[in-house]
């Protein structure tokens, strides 16, 4: 059992993990690699029969997965694969020719960017880059003084006979830095953490619980490393000892990949093209989602709500109804409350008139007091006990009704769940809401034979592939508003962040959750602006909307009210005014986000992604890069100052016109206002006119704002194309050339200390004025 310090209160829940079996004292039960022998080589790699510690033999496989890539299996049977495999493949390999050079007991298999090499006797690998140097190199097992392992070589271990779990260990420099492996909430730099795949209800967002695990991470040395199992994998980043990385494998074989960089953009890419590209959004989705909240609703107040935003010009594009669009006590039965919606199709057209879409709220548990549970209980269609029961589990810790898991292995189950939701759709519903799916416990079992355990993971995958495809097919997108994923889940988009806190340090908890995220393979992502548990201070609903607005997605939301008005005039105002920032750099906003989909970098950037050799962005936690021209550091206190880091480069503080040079720390002080905001001097950003919706089409009227008038170039991306806009400076003269489809029909230039203003402006090729933006500093032409 781990150790739990006495009287400190601990989280429980029905589908917490269990315990790995353990090994007796001493080294009985390790099986650990000493030697091999080479079986056959082939065009892609080598296979080789180990011999192991105990006396017995293991199949091990190197081969190249891709350009960069090096893919290493050890199992007892060849053939095995990874138990989660049984619902859904999670990493799809394609056969890559590699070099394969066998030179007595010395093999090498060359993937171009990364190579292995192999010692046969005594056992050792390691991966290196083209031109030799080390990537990372297997642990031969650390010894104390007493001659005692002190971490676990590549092999597996066994207890009472049975496979515990497959292990490999990575030797570690002591300045080496790692991050990734889902969106955790703990500090950015994983090392000296445990990490655990294992997807939690995270309860507030601030724990080492998470509720979207990706058993993938990336190195400051210029590599990551991908686990590709639906099983509880646990990495232990250098906390048991310091010198060593150690990833355990309870399933059949372990199966990882090296992945070549050296940039985490490029590691992000090659990792997409193991998994998949991340799932664009509409562009409406990039709007603003203003939600009811967690509390009763009805049709009235919803096209109450949908009124005021628009009287109040408040920017917004999406409605959430959450939970109480069904009837109390029945979820999810999704059916309309037909006494508190009358009309729900009359609502969702006048909604649709006034430019709003419509997200609704619902999960994967059916309540015992819907009327739907009794005839899918009936029918099979909820994950059981091991005697056949339904397994009624208390996926609301109490508070509200238990009920039964849909089993998404059962093919007419998901014919049956889809069935609940196709006439959502087709009634004008735009998206859902895919709340929970951590709830799968370890003890129940699928229609498909796979134990909770195997099944826990990818559950959540499972889940949001049969809302995506329905979605597809009615709405025309596949988009969701997801809290669970696994890897591979780029492929749903959006994501969000839980049942965060509405306090100073959850907001800091989330960037972190949200930055960690990213830089595991999904772009967009988002949070509970104003936070979900309790209701925000004025300062910090303000402070919480400003990160949101400049967030890749925002979404207001809260067991209270998050509607601007039933806060005080003055935090509606900022609040409002955070939002119609937004939407002017909706341009540039979705311009970013069509190049994370098509490359998999992460949209809200740590600094470590665009300064991969600089040790200090890999510590710069709390603020980021949106795009490649921004740099935010959201407020994470009430005090209205902070610190934060500059990476190489100057950068233009947005409000005041103040230049900075970077590869520095700066304190700075913020009015409530104003969210520290930094663009990167000789940027071109393209921001487009105030605006209460985004829409589907493509962008019109749009103006270039230079910061700095200097020689500068970006592309721009649309729905219907790209564009690519120059800016040249000679002498007193500014050239702005646009070659494609965007309707670039004005320059505007930002206040840059010590920039000199061009006496003469030309737009393509015609002689034009520097334009005034509203409620945008620049300078007046």
């Amino acid at each position: 059992m781990p150790y739990r310090p006495p009287l400190v209160p601990h989280e429980t829940f029905v589908a917490d993990p269990p315990d790995l079996p353990v090994r007796a004292p001493g080294e009985h039960g390790l099986s650990a690699l000493h030697r091999a022998e080479v079986l056959s080589t082939d065009g892609q790699g080598v296979t080789l029969k180990a011999a192991t510690s105990d006396g017995g033999s293991l199949a091990v496989r190197i081969t190249a997965a891709a350009e960069g890539v090096i893919r290493v299996r050890l199992s007892e049977d060849p053939l095995a694969r990874g138990r989660a495999s049984r619902a859904l493949p999670l990493v799809h390999p394609q056969p890559h020719e590699a070099e394969v050079r066998v030179d007595g007991d010395r093999v090498r298999v060359d993937a171009g960017a990364v190579v292995a090499e192999l010692s046969l006797d005594p056992w050792h690998l390691r991966f290196v880059d083209p031109t030799g140097a080390v990537l990372v190199s297997q642990s031969r097992g650390e010894q104390d003084i007493s001659g005692r392992l002190r971490t676990l070589p590549f092999g597996r271990s066994l207890v009472d006979g049975a496979v515990a779990a497959y292990h490999e260990s990575f030797v570690t420099p002591g300045d080496e830095r790692f991050v990734g492996l889902g969106e955790k909430f703990t500090p950015l730099d994983k090392r000296g953490q445990r990490a655990l795949m294992w997807n939690f209800d995270a309860f507030g967002s601030e724990s080492d619980r998470s509720h979207k695990n990706i058993p993938l991470y990336l190195s400051d040395r210029g590599y990551g490393v991908l686990v590709d199992s639906g099983m509880p994998v646990e990495f232990d980043m250098c906390q048991s000892t310091h010198s060593c990385v150690q990833i355990l494998v309870p399933d059949d074989l372990i199966d990882y990949y090296v992945i070549a960089g050296p940039t985490p953009t490029q590691i992000l890419d090659r990792y997409d093209r193991l998994t998949s590209r991340p799932a664009l959004p509409p562009k409406w989705a990039f709007g603003a989602w203003i939600s009811s909240g967690f509390f009763r609703d009805s049709q009235q107040r919803v096209l109450d709500r949908a009124r005021q935003i628009r009287e109040r010009g408040i920017p917004c594009d999406v409605l959430h109804l959450d939970c109480y669009w069904q009837v109390a006590g029945a979820w999810s039965d999704l059916r309309w409350d037909a006494e508190q919606f009358p009309d729900p199709a009359g609502m969702l057209a006048e909604l649709a008139g006034q430019g709003f879409k419509v997200s609704l709220w619902m999960n994967p548990y059916v309540m015992t007091g819907s009327p739907l549970y009794a005839e899918a209980a009936e029918a099979g269609y909820f994950l059981r006990r091991a005697d056949g029961s339904v397994y009624v589990a208390d996926t609301w810790h109490g508070s509200h009704p238990a009920g039964g898991i849909v089993d998404f292995t059962h093919p007419a189950a998901v014919d049956w769940f889809t069935g609940l939701l196709r006439p959502l759709l087709e009634q004008g519903v735009s998206v859902f809401k895919t709340d929970f799916a951590e709830g799968v416990p370890a003890d129940a079992v699928a229609h498909n034979g796979m134990t909770g355990v195997e099944l826990h993971n990818v559950y959540a995958l499972l889940f949001n592939d049969v809302v995506v495809k329905v979605t597809r097919e009615v709405a025309g997108h596949g988009t969701v508003w997801a809290r669970s994923s696994y890897l591979g889940g780029q492929r749903h988009a959006a994501q969000w962040s839980g049942d965060v806190n509405a306090t100073y340090p959850a907001l800091a908890s989330t960037l972190r959750g949200g930055l960690s995220h990213g830089l595991s393979g999904v772009p967009f992502w988002s949070h509970d602006s104003g936070g979900f548990h309790g209701t925000p201070t004025p300062d910090l609903y303000v402070r919480w909307a400003q990160f949101g607005a400049l967030s890749p997605l925002v979404r207001f939301h809260g067991t209270t009210s998050r509607l601007p008005w039933d806060f005080p005039a003055e935090a509606e105002r900022l609040t409002v005014e955070a939002l119609r920032l937004r939407y002017r750099l909706m341009p540039y906003l979705y311009s970013a986000a069509v190049t994370s989909a098509r490359t998999g970098a992460p949209m809200m950037r740590a600094l470590l992604v665009d300064s991969p050799d600089d040790p200090a962005a890999w510590t710069a936690e709390l603020e980021y890069r949106l795009g490649p021209d921004l740099l935010v550091a959201p407020m994470t206190s009430p005090e209205n100052r902070r610190h934060l880091y500059l990476p190489a480069g100057d950068w233009v503080d947005f409000w005041t016109g103040e230049v900075h040079a970077g590869g520095r720390h700066l304190r700075v002080h913020r009015p409530l206002g104003q969210i520290p905001l930094f663009v990167r001097y000789g940027a071109l950003i393209p921001v487009m006119p105030p605006a209460d919706r985004v829409g589907d089409g493509a962008f019109s009227d749009v103006t270039v704002l230079s910061f700095g008038a200097t020689d500068a170039s970006t592309v721009v991306h649309d729905v219907d194309g790209d564009t690519t806009i120059r800016a040249s400076r000679s002498g007193d003269e500014f050239r702005v050339e646009v070659d494609g489809p965007l309707p670039v029909s004005s320059v505007a230039l930002a206040p840059v200390d010590g920039a000199r203003p061009p006496g003469r402006l030309l737009l393509g090729g015609t002689a034009t004025s520097a334009v005034p933006l509203d409620g945008l500093p620049t300078v007046r032409g």
